[in-house]
C-alpha cells in the first residue's frame, strides 16, 4: 500500500513510504476500544447478507474515475484495497474476507486500535475462525492473493488505483474504484459509495450523519481551535526537498476544515483547480508558509525539535510562535490521513487537545 502521507517533489511514494516505516508507532492507545466517542457500528451482522431490503436494492450502478461498475447481486465475499475501505465495510457490520495490511501506522497484527475494537465486536478478531485474511500491499496491489479470495466485489473507494489496477483487478470482481481524486474521497464520500455497494445505504447515511455529530460536539470542547488558520504540512530538517503542505483535496484539511479552522491563504491557492493532494514547497520560502497553526508528521521528539532549530523551517510562522503540531504518533496521523468513521471517533480524545495547546499559544503570541 503505497500511502498519500510523506509526499515530496522528488521522492516517489514508494521511497517515501519505505523511509517512513523505519519507526515503530506509538501505541499506548491500542487497547482502547472505539473511545469512549465512538459511534459504534451500524449494524452487528458479519457478513454482506442482510435482510430482504437490502437485497431488494441490487443491482445497483457505481460511477467512479474510470467509468462505472453495476453489482449485480448484495456482496458476500467482500475484498478490501488501501485505507478506509475496511473500516467502512466494518463500521456498516461488514467483515471481509480480506483486507491489506496496515504496513504504516499499525500495530504488530497490521492492523490498528479501531480496526481491532470493531473486528472483535464483530466476533471476528485476529487469530479468530472469523477474521479476514490480511495480504501485503507494501510492492502495490496483491493481484495474486485478492484473486484467492474468491471475491464478489473488491472496494476501492479510497485509493490510489490507477487504470491498469483497475483494470487488472475487474478480472476478479467488480472493483468500486475512487470517484475522482486519488487518495481524495472524503471518509463521508467513501462512507455513502461503499453503502450502496453493500446495499447499506440507509445504514452509511445514518453513519455519516452520527460520525460527523460526534465530530461536531468533540470539537466544541476546544472553542479555541474554531477560526484558526492552518496548513497540514511536512517538514524534515534531513530531507528540505520533501518541504511542502496537503491541498484541499486531502482528507487532513478537510477534517480540520470541519471542525471550524481556516485553510490558509497560501494553500487554498495551491488547491484551486488542482487535483493534487500535496504540494512541494522550497524550504528556502518557508517563511512564507503563513498560518496560525502548523501540522506536520515528525519521525520523533528529537526531529520536532530540529525543524524548530533549523535556519529554513524554523521560520515558519506557526513553527516561531509555538503553534507547531509535530505529531510523532503514526496511528494518530494515519487516523486523521485516512480517515474513517472508525478512525475519527478514535483520534479525537488524542488529537483535538493537541490542536487547543496549539490555538493556546497562537493566543498567546498575539498578546
Amino acid at each position: 500500500m503505497i500511502p498519500p502521507l510523506f509526499s515530496g517533489p522528488s521522492a516517489t511514494r514508494r521511497a517515501l513510504f519505505k523511509s517512513a516505516g523505519r519507526a515503530t508507532a506509538v501505541l499506548a492507545a491500542a487497547a482502547l476500544t472505539l473511545s469512549a466517542c465512538s459511534t459504534g457500528l451500524a449494524s452487528s451482522t458479519s457478513d454482506a447478507g442482510g435482510s430482504g431490503s437490502s437485497s431488494s436494492q441490487f443491482p445497483v450502478t457505481i460511477k467512479h474515475v474510470f467509468g462505472e461498475t453495476t453489482v449485480k447481486a448484495q456482496p458476500k465475499r467482500v475484498v478490501t484495497v488501501s485505507w478506509v475501505n475496511d473500516d467502512v465495510a466494518l463500521a456498516l457490520g461488514v467483515v471481509p474476507v480480506g483486507v491489506p495490511k496496515n504496513e504504516w501506522g499499525g500495530n504488530e497484527q497490521g492492523s490498528t486500535p479501531w480496526k481491532d475494537a470493531a473486528l472483535k465486536e464483530l466476533g471476528a478478531g485476529f487469530g479468530s475462525d472469523k477474521a479476514p485474511v490480511q495480504f501485503s500491499e507494501a510492492d502495490g496491489i496483491n493481484f495474486t492473493e485478492i484473486a484467492k479470495l474468491t471475491p464478489d466485489v473488491i472496494l476501492a473507494a479510497y485509493s490510489g488505483l490507477t487504470e491498469e489496477d483497475y483494470k487488472k483487478l475487474s478480472e476478479i470482481a467488480p472493483v468500486v474504484a475512487h470517484p475522482e481524486v486519488a487518495y481524495g474521497t472524503s471518509w463521508q464520500d467513501s462512507t455513502s459509495i461503499i453503502g450502496k455497494a453493500l446495499g447499506k445505504q440507509a445504514e452509511a447515511t445514518k453513519l455519516i450523519a452520527d460520525t460527523e455529530a460526534t465530530v461536531k460536539a468533540e470539537a466544541a470542547k476546544y472553542p479555541q481551535i474554531a477560526g484558526k488558520s492552518f496548513i497540514y504540512g511536512y517538514a524534515d530538517p534531513a530531507d528540505l526537498t520533501s518541504t511542502g503542505f496537503y491541498t484541499a483535496n486531502d482528507n487532513r484539511p478537510k477534517f480540520l476544515s470541519a471542525i471550524g479552522m481556516k485553510l490558509a491563504p497560501v494553500a487554498q491557492k495551491a488547491s484551486a483547480g488542482s487535483k493534487d493532494f500535496f504540494v512541494p514547497w522550497s524550504a528556502e520560502k518557508a517563511n512564507e508558509l503563513e498560518a496560525d497553526i502548523f501540522l506536520s508528521s515528525v519521525e520523533d521528539a528529537a526531529t520536532a525539535a530540529a525543524v524548530k532549530a533549523d535556519p529554513l523551517l524554523g521560520q515558519i510562522p506557526a513553527v516561531k510562535n509555538g503553534a507547531f503540531v509535530a505529531d510523532t504518533d503514526k496511528s494518530l496521523v494515519l487516523a486523521i490521513s485516512a480517515s474513517s468513521p472508525l478512525s475519527l471517533p478514535w483520534a479525537l480524545d488524542t488529537f483535538l487537545p493537541q490542536l487547543a495547546t496549539a490555538a493556546d499559544n497562537v493566543t498567546a503570541a498575539v498578546k
